[in-house]
């Protein structure tokens, strides 16, 4: 399967967030998103969302096939990649404008945190960047 931008971030938010509010799956794409500008990190979607050990999804074991989930996954899925499409297609009214470029569960304490700065938190995840 080809990997567009749309389907990267689709992926990322789904297997991220899909079942955070939706301003928190829009934190999450913005993350993706706001990695791609930095000079810290890859230059594409697909790339930020591939980048080894980023993202926990990708490297968990588990398939990474939303269409073998369940009904309410399968919903899920489809609202994602709609608000995936929506955001690249128009970041500027989509987005939320947080700077933010790391994000983690709240039920974590990443050792990284001391390092960036808070910007938010939304369902289950907390928001940082570079300060």
């Amino acid at each position: 399967m080809i990997m567009t931008a749309t389907m990267c971030l689709a992926l990322n938010i789904f297997f991220e967030a899909r079942a955070e509010p939706i301003d928190g799956q829009i934190m999450v794409a913005e993350v993706t998103l706001n990695r791609v500008a930095s000079e810290h990190f890859p230059d594409t979607v697909c790339d930020v969302v591939w980048q080894r050990k980023q993202f926990s999804w990708t490297h968990d074991g588990k398939h990474d096939d939303p269409t073998r989930m369940s009904y309410l996954d399968k919903q899920s899925w489809k609202e994602i990649k709609q608000l995936a499409k929506e955001i690249l297609d128009d970041p500027e009214n989509t987005l939320l404008g947080t700077r933010a470029t790391h994000y983690h569960a709240d039920y974590v304490e990443p050792y990284w945190t001391s390092s960036l700065m808070l910007v938010g938190k939304s369902g289950k995840h907390i928001f940082y960047t570079y300060n």
